[in-house]
């Protein structure tokens, strides 16, 4: 019996680790990218080479972004490089050729119609 609570105990304190671990920090990756939240909005960054998107929801329902715009820097250690993201249907987007690849860090500023320009943190997987 000590050694099931014991094993319970452990499994819910490493939880928020393992979380953590995978780049969600609220909501789940609904399209295979990384999940960041900023004040109760859930941000998810999908990263290729060839396009980047990003989605934004409000729990868990699509925020319009008609007219929404995002910049990115992309950083890959001493390389630094922008991005201009573009409504493009439920999402913000770019085509292009991008150096992205794990540990690439991101840092996006958001700008929703009628909210202040919010600024949204990525590392990729």
């Amino acid at each position: 019996m000590r050694i099931k609570a014991m094993l319970m105990v452990v499994s819910i304190a490493l939880t928020p680790a393992v979380a953590l671990a995978q780049g969600h920090t609220h909501g789940h990756a609904k399209q295979g990218g990384v999940v960041t939240e900023v004040n109760d909005i859930d941000y998810e960054l999908v990263a290729r080479p060839d396009v980047i998107r990003l989605y934004v929801r409000d729990h868990d329902k699509p925020v319009p972004v008609t007219n929404a715009s995002a910049k990115l820097t992309l950083l890959n250690g001493n390389e630094k490089s922008e991005v201009t993201l573009a409504p493009t249907g439920d999402k913000l987007e770019a085509t292009g050729s991008f150096k992205v690849a794990r540990g690439t860090k991101v840092v996006a500023v958001v700008t929703l119609p009628g909210k202040r320009a919010q600024s949204v943190r990525f590392e990729i997987k």
